[in-house]
C-alpha cells in the first residue's frame, strides 16, 4: 500500500500543533490553582534585607497569581548551598530563586568549582532593588567629609582600619575599590556579624565601615555614627542628605547590592514573561515601594536582558577588583 507524501505531511503537521497547542495551553495554565511556588533565598530566614524583601515579593506574587508562595531559605557557603538547590531543580516554573549581586556575579571568582553558573544555570526575570553601600565612620573620627576621609587614607596608608562581613563580601570589595580609585590604604578586618563591626565602629576599635544603607540608617539618623557617601549615582532616598561619590568627584566608586529573581534554565519563556510582568507591576506599586524605600532598597524591575547585562558587567567588575587586590578564593 503506498501513502501519499502529502498524507505523512499533513499527519505531521497535526502532530506538530497538537505538541505546541498542549505545550502553549500548559503554559497559559500556569500556574496550576493551588499549587505553590517555591523560592529559595540563600540565606537565613529573617537575616536582613534579602530575606525581607524575598518574602516582600512573595506575598505580592500569590496575591498576583492566585497560588501560594512559599519561601525556601536555604543558607550556607555565602549563598552556594541555596543557588546551586535552584540551579538543579525543575525547570517548570514552580521553584525559583531570589538571589542577589554577591552569589551571582562575586562568587564564581571566589570559589572554585561552583556547582551552579549565575549565566547558565539560570534565566533572568528581573530585578527586584538595589541597595547602595554607604562610607561611614565614628562619631569621634577626625574625617568630617568623604574628602576628609580620602586625605586621611592616603596621608596615614594603613591606620584606618575597615570592618566586614567577611573575604568577599560587598562591604569587603567596597572597600578595595575604594584604594583603587582613590589611591588610599585602609586595612581590612572581617567580622562574622555585622552588627559586631557596626559596635566596634563606634567604639572606634575600627575607624570605617562601607556598609548597606539598611544596615546603618538608623545609626546615622540617631548621630551614632557619621555617614561620609553614599557609593552610587544617585542620592539614596533613605538618606537624602549624604551625597553621592558621583557627586564627589569618584563616578567609578560605585557599589551595591542588586536583588533578583530568576528561575532554572529551561523555564518555559512564556512563565518568565509572566513572571517578568508581575515583578515590574509589583516594584511599581506604591505600597510596595514605600516599604521598599522604608527599608533602603531602591526599587527597580526591568527587563529579562537588563539584568542578564548586569550580572555579565558585575561579574567582570568584580573579578577585576578581585584578581588586582589578591584577594584570596575558598
Amino acid at each position: 500500500m503506498t501513502v501519499k507524501r502529502s498524507t505523512v505531511w499533513q499527519a505531521a503537521l497535526g502532530m506538530c500543533l497538537a505538541v505546541w497547542g498542549g505545550s502553549a495551553a500548559q503554559a497559559e495554565a500556569w500556574p496550576q490553582a493551588g499549587r505553590p511556588i517555591q523560592i529559595i533565598v540563600p540565606a537565613p530566614g529573617g537575616s536582613g534585607t534579602g530575606d525581607a524583601i524575598a518574602r516582600l515579593v512573595g506575598e505580592q506574587l500569590a496575591r498576583r497569581l492566585g497560588s501560594p508562595v512559599v519561601i525556601d531559605n536555604k543558607p550556607g557557603a555565602n549563598g552556594n548551598i541555596g543557588a546551586a538547590a535552584a540551579a538543579n531543580g525543575p525547570a517548570d516554573g514552580y521553584k525559583l530563586l531570589f538571589s542577589w549581586a554577591g552569589t551571582l556575579t562575586v562568587n564564581p571568582s571566589l570559589y572554585a568549582n561552583l556547582a551552579y553558573d549565575a549565566r547558565k544555570s539560570f534565566v533572568p526575570i528581573s530585578l527586584v532593588g538595589d541597595v547602595p553601600n554607604i562610607v561611614v565612620v565614628g562619631t569621634s573620627s577626625p574625617a568630617k567629609t568623604f574628602a576628609d576621609f580620602v586625605k586621611l587614607s592616603q596621608s596615614m596608608p594603613g591606620s584606618i582600619n575597615y570592618g566586614s562581613t567577611g573575604v568577599g563580601s560587598s562591604m569587603h570589595l567596597a572597600g578595595e575599590l575604594f584604594t583603587r580609585e582613590t589611591g588610599g590604604k585602609i586595612q581590612h578586618v572581617p567580622y562574622n556579624a555585622p552588627g559586631t563591626a557596626v559596635s566596634n565602629l563606634m567604639a572606634n576599635d575600627i575607624q570605617a565601615m562601607f556598609q548597606l544603607v539598611p544596615g546603618v540608617v538608623g545609626l546615622v539618623a540617631g548621630d551614632k555614627v557619621r555617614a561620609l557617601a553614599v557609593m552610587s549615582a544617585k542620592r539614596s532616598e533613605a538618606l537624602p542628605l549624604v551625597p553621592t561619590t558621583v557627586e564627589l568627584g569618584y563616578p567609578r566608586l560605585l557599589s551595591s547590592t542588586w536583588f533578583a529573581l530568576l528561575a532554572p534554565k529551561g523555564t518555559p519563556d512564556a512563565v518568565v514573561d509572566r513572571l517578568n510582568a508581575e515583578v515590574n507591576q509589583i516594584v511599581s506599586d506604591p505600597e510596595v515601594r514605600k516599604k521598599l524605600l522604608s527599608l533602603g532598597v531602591t526599587p527597580l524591575g526591568g527587563t529579562r536582558q537588563a539584568l542578564a547585562d548586569l550580572i555579565a558587567e558585575d561579574t567582570q567588575k568584580w573579578a577585576r577588583v578581585i584578581k588586582e587586590n589578591g584577594i584570596k578564593g575558598f
